[in-house]
């Protein structure tokens, strides 16, 4: 390894992460043309409906029966940062708020105290194919965050910042500032109790696409936090001193900035860095807590109050296909994707 990378993962469905971020899932699917449920048109036949990841013909159903996607599931205890760059998803949850975002688009849901959410992937194109791809992470919350109040905060495509740098030979790297800050573009605020509302936290969330040929100097960040750039579509680049095939995750010193050289093919990467919260992590499931203890007391909590019970007709409710981006947030506000 060099003096910047310290480890190298390969990439596949879930990629490896380390403190403060629990999960990071790229969902690259190829799904059909949509029916009237906007479903999928083609066959199900041959598929493990419910729990269906064999990515057969190029697309999952998930969780979906009817439609792909999740149908209500709960959370406790950290929080969900959900990228969406081509498609669409149709959110519903038991505070009552509803939400349709996608294309570009990103949700920040604090899963606080606890919360049953539906995330289902609408495959409103009748006509054509419907592409889907988005990231979920999962960003953990301190011991003290644990049982705030859920909420959710969304990002619309048109207002996260966004740098576009062009180097001497004339090839171009564009940044999206999803959490942290870039050359004066910071980013949108996320909720308030989230570890990246404080900036001595050091968090960063960054998409970067690369031109062929284009070179990035990457920024130092703090000593101590934990940093990791993900590889995840073009050829070949060069990390600082070592030459990296695409689909590699990169686990780096922070305080060091280097460049990226990138290779003949476009390229893009996703940047994961944050302070360590530097505390027990009990994972069950859907549950993220301190102790074995807690994960106990969330088990029965949930049982007992269904965070709040679910207030929809169906598991995986969507809504019709011509409706438009927007949220419909706990308190009855409405807000609709600003205009193209």
């Amino acid at each position: 390894m060099s003096d910047i990378i310290r480890d190298t993962v390969r990439l596949d469905f879930r990629w490896p992460t380390q403190d403060p971020f629990l999960v990071c899932v790229h969902h690259v699917d190829r799904y059909p043309a949509g029916n009237d449920a906007l479903g999928p048109q083609a066959s199900l036949a041959g598929r493990t409906i419910g729990q269906d990841f064999a990515h057969k013909d190029g697309w999952n159903m998930y969780h979906g029966e009817a439609v792909p996607g999740f149908p209500a599931h709960p959370h406790r205890g950290f929080e969900t940062v959900t990228i969406v760059q081509q498609g669409y998803i149709d959110h519903a949850d038991s505070l009552g708020a509803v939400a349709r975002y996608g294309m570009g688009d990103v949700q920040w849901l604090t899963t606080g105290s606890g919360v049953e959410h539906s995330e289902m992937f609408p495959l409103r194109n009748a006509d054509r194919p419907n592409p889907t791809e988005l990231f979920q992470i999962w960003l953990n919350l301190p011991a003290r965050s644990k049982h705030v109040p859920a909420d959710f905060t969304m990002f619309w495509r048109e207002r996260i910042p966004q740098r576009t740098l062009t180097d001497g030979r004339g090839a171009s790297t564009r940044i999206e500032v999803v959490a942290g800050r870039y050359d004066g573009a910071e980013a949108l605020a996320p909720p308030a109790a989230s570890w990246a509302a404080d900036p001595t936290h050091d968090v960063a969330i960054w998409l970067l696409e690369l031109d062929p040929g284009a070179s990035f100097l990457m920024p130092a960040a703090h000593a101590g936090t934990g940093r990791a750039l993900y590889f995840y579509e073009g050829e070949r680049a060069r990390i600082g001193e070592q030459a990296v095939d695409a689909s590699t995750g990169l686990f780096l010193r922070p305080d060091v900035a280097f460049d990226i050289d990138n290779g003949n093919a476009p390229a893009r990467f996703l940047l994961l860095q944050g302070k360590r919260i530097g505390e027990p992590v009990v994972q069950h499931g859907p549950f993220v807590m301190n102790s074995a203890q807690e994960i106990r007391e969330t088990l029965v909590d949930y049982q007992r109050t269904g965070f709040g019970g679910w207030p929809w007709g169906r598991r995986d409710p969507v809504f019709e296909r011509t409706r438009g981006r927007f949220a419909q947030h706990p308190d009855g506000r409405t807000e609709e994707a600003p205009a193209t």
